[in-house]
């Protein structure tokens, strides 16, 4: 019948007060029942703590609840209601489901569903409904008041169409969390065991609107109600409070549930005493009475109980942490479980402390939820979901087979990748093939297996593949589907295997969660029957309820052992008698955290309901009010010591700034110091070896970074912890590794010459793609043609084979003219473009195991080729009509090489054939005599030197003379003309844009009749006959001395390669080097921050210095 409040600050013995009252009348009055109702995450600690407290150490008659509990409590006695509970998961689900069968109906919600985490903003205003008591018609209502808000009304008509389908969904089967405290209220009156009941409600910082009304029907029907308050003894009680102010909330509370009733008992007022929290702590009784209070006082000595430091990093900063709390240990007699962590960021720093406290083997618990969605056989799942339900592409397949609970193992997946790729496999049909074609590089008989690997494959998954074809099934048929090839796959005993391994490491953690994993999974799709079994859907519908599923499973986590370190949110976790409490994060950003949640009502749609009398759950600007609160709750928790830190920068590397809360604890000590703390700093020595090694590493850097005359020089601390690790069994191993790599240097790459002649075996004089790559870097020559590595085959169309398609299609064109018996000056427009397309079409049709096919992209792929290929033998033509060369022969063999094309011209009168030779390339290459110096472009002299040796022996008895060496680039160039330009005007910007550069003999007459218009070749003339300073031409005499200089740097090359150079040595030349394309880049070692590892620096010559080199290296 009555109401009393206990009121006290953070310490002052509240619970235990109420505790102890509620034993002693429980002893006086056996009959009676008393019963305690705390937050849930509080029922186990509380009762703990009563068993404790009792004399007798049992509780008989007193019963620790929460709201919860106490309904099922009761539904027990009466009956309740007889629809089952549909939990969060469940929730989720059918939510899903609705949002799927009315989207049509959501013009503003509808868009957003797919965003990753709206549903659960959705189900939490549904849920923030239900708690504050809103009905589906008070919606109705507030919709109507929100016509002058068009989003808002907008939401609301969403929102409202969601929550009756749910509600509709629902009804006569099933009943929400928040609907159970409605069903408690119908039945509380016909509760025996609650009439005449003592009640106390204790760790509430506040109530929602329909657990007021529950308390309301237990004043008419309890004998009496107790309520612990935290608030400051010196406030009054009842006098409203303002939003800003500490106790806000409490007083709150305190007059909602003083109108409940006029039956009030005089309020209990606990002040601080002997048996209060801070006792033995005057600087944290000071902080008590002083944080966030308007009047402040200023603590006159320095705190002993009250510390601080920053860090440079979060990471340092829970290391310091980590050490402190050894040293703790180690020193004063604390233990693990006596201390706690909290922060305002646990996202961040509960992964640190993951990483720390195991590194420091310090017991720790991180008190958060703790997904499903990582573990292996959720993700395998997942994988094979997608794999069905998309049509088995690449990601997923490989995605699914690398989870490790497939048949087919990691280095058989990795083999099938290979295979996959280069030959675009994609869609179960093509898996359920046998597969015969073979791609370039692979070894024929490596087919077999692959066909072996690919049946265990098929066969596996066979059943999802059908079961997830097209159409629509029942829920329940797609999870008899998926059930059926979880067993067939054999999950549940792979699952027991890793728990038995992970129980042997000892691995407490790992392995409940995979004891529990499988039985999660099979609930899960229980309850998808159970609550959805009926329904039909697509595929792509199934797979999304499965995951919303998933998403909200969560592994139960093991409660914190008697000495571990609990790490925890500074609002959501719960501390309960600790003597230690390290706040690590105190930053900006961190505390406050940010409110401003994103959910769909903003603070303006809150401020709105607010005017018209509707109560809902706190907006962001209360938050704020209440993280104060929440922050005050948790400083006053340690009976000892608080440790506050924060870090100079971000996990980013950010600087970021000390929070406010920093200033104002520094306002009242103003003795308190801020230490600094510098990882490896002198005097602070880490606490475990792991810790050591931080340490080490950073002295090892330092020995090694300078030279010392003496031993003696040498760090002691350094010399202690190098001479502590070697003797230690367990790290002497990593010691000495890092010692190694210390003193890493670029090692000796060279290999034998039997090795060099068993690898390589003879190296042909006219390799020269080959020889340009010992050029660039001994090691990429190495690893090409010694390690024979070769870049992964892919099934796509790349810049290399669009140069592949149009060599090869320029060949069979020039074949095709040959055959036909046509002059290539001669050509009409259509001849030229017919032979052409048929030369590419014709190539196109298998190239690549027909990847140009294969899409869109490839499609317009071979359009582009085309118009180029169309471009380039219009200019070829161009170009030799300029001219009396005629072309003598495309890929020209000779030796071991191939040139693209010979052109030649007969002068009977002087009884000389000129030849000249031309490359075709893709890219933009320029002829340069600087890198033909070096060795990095012989192509066109080897090939100059190979088509003057065929050539002779085609016209014995004349003399062969070089006219020119040229590089094609193959491109389809645009131009900027004017509008009206006539036709000859473009053609001749187009010719220009399609210059080949390279070399040319500097006879007049042999390059007026190369080109008379002189637009094919990088010549031009002064008005006076001669070749102007930007022409490249050489005598035919430096034309000589360029091949005798080239045959000598072959020579050179080969010996070279045959000696067994295979070094680390990468060319730069000005602005280039051989790094920036090669692809071992990845693998070759070559680091500039190791000792000897440099670029081999070319020189640059000017025109001059350049041939007085060649003279000098061919005399």
């Amino acid at each position: 019948m009555s109401l009393q409040f206990i009121i006290g600050s953070s310490g002052a013995g509240k619970s235990y007060f109420a505790y102890e009252r509620v034993i002693q009348e429980s002893l006086m009055h056996p009959q009676r029942n008393y019963y305690v109702i705390v937050p849930e995450q509080f029922t186990m600690q509380t009762q703990k703590t009563l068993v404790e407290m009792h004399p007798g150490k049992g509780i008989l008659n007193i019963d620790i609840l929460s709201f919860e509990r106490l309904a099922y409590r009761v539904f027990e006695e009466t009956g309740g209601d007889n629809r089952k509970i549909l939990e969060d998961t469940g929730k989720s689900m059918v939510l899903q489901k609705m949002v799927q069968q009315h989207k049509k109906e959501l013009p503003y919600l509808g868009s957003q569903m797919n965003k990753p985490g709206y549903l659960d903003e959705v189900k939490s205003l549904l849920s923030e409904f239900m708690q504050y008591d809103i009905r589906e018609e008070d919606l109705e209502e507030m919709k109507e008041q929100a016509k002058e808000q068009g989003l808002l009304e907008m939401k609301l008509q969403d929102v409202s169409v969601l929550y009756e389908a749910f509600s509709g969904f629902l009804k006569d089967r099933y009943m929400t969390g928040e609907e159970v405290m409605d069903v408690l209220l119908k039945v509380l009156p016909f509760s025996r065991k609650l009439k005449g009941a003592e009640f106390v409600f204790d760790g509430f910082t506040g109530f929602t609107p329909i657990q007021i009304n529950v308390i309301r029907e237990l004043l008419i029907i309890a004998r009496k109600i107790s309520v612990t308050v935290t608030m400051d003894e010196r406030e009054d009680a009842f006098a409203p409070g303002k939003p800003h102010q500490l106790f806000y909330m409490s007083k709150k509370m305190i007059r909602t549930l003083a109108e409940l009733t006029k039956d009030l008992d005089e309020p209990v007022y606990l002040k601080p005493s002997g048996r209060s929290r801070f006792a033995q702590a005057p600087g944290l009784q000071f902080l008590e009475k002083n944080l966030f209070r308007y009047r402040k006082a200023v603590y006159p000595g320095n705190s002993q109980q009250t510390e601080m430091f920053a860090a440079a990093s979060p990471l340092a900063e829970m290391r310091e942490t980590a050490r402190r709390m050894a040293e703790m240990v180690r020193t004063k007699g604390y233990r693990y479980g006596e201390m706690a962590v909290i922060t305002g960021n646990l996202e961040e720093y509960g992964r640190l402390a993951v990483q720390v406290f195991e590194e420091a083997k310090i017991p720790y618990f991180i008190d958060e939820k703790h997904s499903v969605l990582m573990n292996p056989f959720v993700e395998y799942l997942r994988a094979a979901m997608e794999m069905a339900v998309q049509g088995f592409p690449y990601e997923s397949v490989f995605r699914y087979l690398r989870c490790g609970m497939s048949e087919v193992t990691r280095e058989q997946a990795d083999k099938l990748e290979n295979y996959v790729l280069a030959l675009g496999i994609r869609g179960y049909k093509k898996w359920s093939e046998k597969w015969v074609r073979i791609y370039r590089g692979m070894e024929p008989d490596q087919i077999q297996e692959l066909n072996e690997i690919r049946e265990v494959f098929a066969e596996e998954v066979r059943g999802l593949a059908q079961g997830f074809g097209s159409g629509k099934r029942t829920v329940e048929e797609y999870c008899r589907i998926l059930y059926d090839f979880i067993v067939k796959s054999q999950v549940w005993q792979k699952l027991k295997v890793q728990e038995k391994k992970f129980a042997e490491l000892g691995e407490k953690a790992m392995e409940k969660e995979y004891n529990q994993i499988y039985g999660i999974v099979m609930d899960l799709l229980d309850k998808m029957v159970e609550i959805l079994g009926n329904e039909t859907v697509s595929r792509q519908e199934f797979r999304q309820l499965l995951e919303t599923g998933l998403s909200q499973a969560k592994v139960a986590l093991i409660p914190p052992s008697i000495d571990q370190v609990m790490v925890g949110d500074m609002e959501r976790s719960r501390l309960k008698d600790i003597k230690a409490l390290f706040f690590v994060g105190v930053n900006e950003g961190n505390i406050p955290k940010n409110t401003q949640s994103g959910g769909i009502l903003s603070e303006l749609d809150r401020d709105f309901f607010k005017d018209q009398g509707v109560e809902l759950a706190p907006g962001p600007k209360e938050l704020m009010n209440m993280q104060r609160f929440y922050l005050y709750l948790n400083l006053t928790k340690p009976r000892e010591k608080l440790v506050l830190s924060f870090s100079d920068t971000n996990a980013k590397g950010e600087g970021i700034s000390p929070a406010y809360l920093i200033g104002s604890i520094r306002a009242l000590y103003p003795k308190l110091e801020i230490v600094r703390v510098q990882e490896g700093e002198d005097g602070v020595y880490p606490e475990n070896p792991e810790a050591g090694l931080e340490l080490f590493l950073e002295k090892l850097a330092r020995e090694t970074s300078r030279e010392y005359e003496t031993l003696e020089q040498v760090d002691e601390v350094f010399g202690e912890l190098y001479s502590w690790y070697l003797k230690n069994a367990d790290y002497k191993d990593t010691v000495q590794k890092l010692v190694q790599s210390a003193f890493l240097r670029k090692p000796q790459d060279v290999i034998s010459q039997s090795v060099a002649g068993a690898l390589y075996g003879e190296v042909s004089p006219y390799s020269a793609t080959r020889l340009e790559r010992f050029a660039a870097c001994a090691f990429a020559h190495f690893l090409q043609y010694g390690m024979k590595l070769t870049e992964r085959v892919e099934y796509e169309f790349k810049a290399m084979d669009m140069g592949n398609v149009m060599h090869r299609a320029l060949e069979n064109f020039a074949e095709e003219v040959r055959k036909k018996g046509l002059n290539w000056k001669e050509l009409t427009r259509e001849q030229r473009e017919m032979i052409a397309d048929e030369c590419l079409d014709e190539i196109v049709a298998d190239y690549g195991n027909t990847v140009l096919k294969s899409s869109a992209r490839n499609e317009y792929m071979i359009e582009r080729t085309r118009r180029i290929l169309r471009r380039t033998v219009w200019a070829l033509q161009k170009q030799l009509e300029q001219g009396e060369f005629q072309p003598e022969g495309f890929e020209v063999t000779f030796g071991g090489g191939r040139i693209d094309r010979v052109d030649a011209m007969e002068d009977p009168d002087q009884n000389k054939v000129y030849v000249k030779v031309i490359d075709y390339k893709t890219g933009n290459t320029s002829f340069d005599l600087v890198y033909l110096y070096h060795g990095l472009q012989l192509q066109l002299m080897i090939y100059l030197d190979g088509a003057l040796q065929v050539e002779q022996k085609k016209y014995t008895g004349r003399e062969v003379v070089p006219a020119g060496v040229f590089y094609y680039n193959i491109k389809d160039p645009m131009i900027q003309e004017k509008i009206d330009a006539d036709l000859e005007t473009v053609s001749s910007g187009i010719m220009k844009e399609l210059k080949m550069n390279g070399l040319v003999q500097s006879d007049p007459d042999i390059v007026q009749k190369m080109d008379s218009s002189l637009s094919s070749i990088p010549v031009t003339f002064n008005k006076d006959g001669s070749f102007r300073k930007n022409s490249s031409v050489a005598s035919r005499e430096q034309f000589a001395v360029l091949g005798r200089y080239v045959r000598t740097k072959i020579e050179k090359l080969r010996s070279s390669i045959l000696a067994g150079d295979a070094e680390v040595s990468p060319y730069e030349l000005g602005k280039k080097n051989a790094c920036t394309y090669c692809p071992y880049v990845s693998v070759c070692g070559f680091d500039r921050k190791l000792p000897g590892y440099e670029f081999r620096r070319l020189k640059n010559f000017s025109d001059e210095e350049l041939w007085k080199a060649f003279d000098r290296e061919v005399e």
